[in-house]
């Protein structure tokens, strides 16, 4: 099972990028704390929303999504960046929206266990 939830702030502001085949997809830096300090983990946002567009650096954020390697030729080498693909982003003080987003996760990885 590929699931994610991670929480954390926005480092750096947010760029969207149109694709050769029309799609949006806006990227972030979340900075997410750790025992060892902070740790960045880059998120992709496919066909963002108003309300995702407006996020904006220094926001906090909850993010449900996917753990997604790509492959691709840069500069003569294969770069292979891990990042998070998002089904949903909250802000963190939406909290009744964060509580039904963690709730959905859980839901989620339960009924996997059972199966």
């Amino acid at each position: 099972m590929n699931v994610v939830l991670v929480s954390g702030v926005i480092a750096r502001p947010p760029s969207v990028v149109r694709l050769a085949d029309g799609r949006e997809v806006l990227s972030l830096s979340l900075a997410v704390a750790s025992d060892e300090g902070s740790t960045a983990v880059p998120v992709v946002v496919e066909s963002p929303t108003p309300t995702v567009r407006a996020l904006v650096e220094g926001d906090e954020v909850s993010v449900h999504g996917t753990i997604r390697r790509r492959f691709f030729r840069a500069g003569g080498r294969v770069a292979s960046p891990t990042e998070v693909v998002a089904r949903s982003v909250v802000r963190a003080r939406q909290r009744a929206r964060v509580r039904r987003q963690r709730d959905a996760v859980l839901d989620l990885v339960q009924g996997a266990g059972s199966a």
